[in-house]
């Protein structure tokens, strides 16, 4: 038999080709999951660009144009202070997303590793991150979130710190199961007969396997943290004023829809819906495109 020619021979599709084009194949079959994908590279491109191109000065305020309805000037019209309302929406988005961004990556940094180490080494490591999450869990979420914003004074860097501590149970017990369900694993035993620790193991072998499941369970916890930062900046203790924010826009405005200028709560509102109802969207397209059961 003649030897293979190199020449010959078919390239083997990457890993990460693979992944693009079962990624393309469920963008294309499910029209749902494909629109979450563009609401959020829309939202990006408010975040990123958005502060460069709106058309006025978020916090420039005139008070001769004060609640001024919806026009061609003020798409979205006009606050009680006289500022545009869609520069102060998309300037805004950012400021929403930083948080959301932040706070779900320390919260799988922080609840991710204790729940995986605590599935995986057992013993006294999954009984102090079995309590501390039991002691977070006994509290109303957005009740302690609120404390701990409260104890530590509202800045931005607090309100990410409260994010991550109530989502902490969650990202926690997840990652606690699922390392349960591999630390015996054939994969994993064959890590160990090759002689390699068991530190290195759980970051190496258990930790890599766990990251498709905690993707789907990020991107579920994006849209909390959002509504968790509005919320906290509605009831006066997240981001304070002139800052332009969702939560403070929705609670400026809310005191204006009985006199009738509507638009002031609305737009904010609407743009804080779409920001969650996204990440909703994303958590279902993105677990059908990383879970490798679902690849064909």
């Amino acid at each position: 038999m003649m030897p293979e020619n190199p020449a010959l021979a078919l390239p083997r599709p990457s890993a990460a080709g693979n992944l693009l084009r079962h990624a393309r194949y469920v963008l294309a079959g499910n029209p749902v999951t494909a629109f979450s994908f563009l609401l959020l590279l829309f939202l990006l491109g408010c975040a990123l660009l958005g502060p460069s191109l709106v058309p006025h000065d978020p916090q420039a305020s005139n008070a001769l144009r004060a609640l001024q309805a919806p026009s061609a000037q003020h798409l979205f019209g006009t606050d009680q202070l006289g500022r545009d309302i869609l520069s102060r929406v998309v300037v805004a988005t950012r400021l929403d997303l930083g948080i959301a961004f932040f706070s779900v990556a320390l919260v799988f940094a922080v609840g991710g590793l204790a729940g995986v180490a605590a599935g995986f080494f057992g013993g006294w490591t999954d009984r102090i991150v079995g309590r501390l999450a039991d002691t977070i869990m006994a509290f109303p979420l957005f009740v302690l979130a609120m404390g701990v914003v409260a104890a530590l004074g509202n800045t931005v860097t607090n309100i990410v710190i409260a994010t991550a501590v109530v989502n902490f149970p969650l990202y926690a017990r997840i990652a606690r199961g699922e390392a349960l369900v591999r630390r015996n694993a054939g994969y994993v035993q064959a890590a160990r007969l090759t002689g390699n620790g068991e530190l290195r193991i759980l970051l190496t072998t258990i930790l890599p396997n766990i990251l498709p499941i905690m993707a789907v369970q990020m991107s579920l916890t994006m849209g909390y943290a959002i509504l968790n930062a509005a919320g906290l900046s509605f009831i006066g203790l997240g981001v304070r004023p002139p800052t332009p924010e969702w939560g403070i826009m929705v609670a400026e405005g809310a005191s204006f829809i009985v006199s009738g200028e509507w638009w002031v709560a609305l737009f904010p509102g609407l743009a804080l819906m779409l920001a969650v109802f996204c990440f909703n969207l994303l958590g279902d397209g993105l677990r059908d495109i990383v879970d490798p059961q679902r690849r064909t």
